[in-house]
């Protein structure tokens, strides 16, 4: 069994959202990866009387060719249930919802980005006016993480991954 903790922090309602100290987002996390899973998106909503936590995982590394079961959500919703009650949010009226990241996952990391290389995404790229296809052809090595991507036309831009306000893996058919 892993030991995922249950030291409770404390925490205020701030609109719809639960402000964590430490950050929700990194303290759920590391909790995931205890139990051999990634975080790879939380999304917060609901209201103060009944928030809503919808929480995305992947398997890491160590097991690329396995695909997260509705098994593994159970798994990682019991751990985080069990946390979540310690710290009493919502008065225990929280909803939690735990599934894969899907095909369409966000990326956000440069190891995200050098993970997919080959793959089709759609990206939001203000510098660049709009919302783009693109191949992922890797990593540019450099002071500050970026990636080369191809567009439609076989333009290719390399473009700093802080210019990118979102990105999400495209499906191909």
């Amino acid at each position: 069994m892993v030991d995922v903790g249950l030291t409770a922090p404390h925490f205020l309602f701030s609109g719809f959202r639960l402000a964590f100290l430490p950050d929700l987002d990194t303290e759920l996390a590391r909790r995931v990866a205890g139990l051999g899973y990634e975080l790879v998106e939380l999304r917060q909503g609901g209201t103060a009387r009944r928030p809503l936590l919808q929480v995305r995982i992947e398997r890491l590394e160590g097991a690329p060719d396995r695909r997260v079961t509705v098994d593994d959500c159970g798994l990682v919703s019991r751990a985080l249930e069990a946390w979540l009650d310690a710290t009493g949010i919502g008065g225990g009226q929280y909803v939690l919802e735990v599934s894969s990241p899907g095909m369409d996952r966000p990326l956000r990391r440069p190891d995200e980005w050098g993970r997919f290389a080959g793959r089709l995404v759609e990206v939001l790229v203000p510098s660049l006016h709009g919302r783009f296809q693109a191949r992922i052809l890797g990593l540019v090595d450099g002071p500050e993480p970026a990636v080369e991507l191809e567009f439609p036309k076989g333009d290719r831009h390399t473009v700093p991954l802080s210019k990118i306000k979102e990105a999400r893996l495209a499906i191909e058919w």
